[in-house]
């Protein structure tokens, strides 16, 4: 329960979890909702890979563009 007090990378509050969740809550406020329920998952997809980015120091257009880039293999 106190995992913060023994690993110093653990932070002692939700604050990150709550900014994380943020951007939605403003996307919601603003138009209202989402239109498609795959809207929402699609946003939140997105919204994931750009907060993952700047989490780990990386620029969000290469991270972005590095995924639009990605070619898919299919295997029969």
């Amino acid at each position: 329960m106190f995992v913060f007090l023994f690993i110093e990378e653990v932070s002692p509050d939700n604050n990150a979890s709550e900014r994380a969740i943020r951007n939605v809550k403003v996307k919601q406020k603003i138009s209202g909702q989402f239109k498609k329920e795959q809207s929402a998952q699609n946003f939140a997809k997105i919204r994931s890979i750009i907060d993952t980015t700047i989490k780990n120091g990386l620029n969000v257009l290469d991270g972005l563009s590095l995924i639009a880039k990605f070619e898919f293999q299919f295997i029969d």
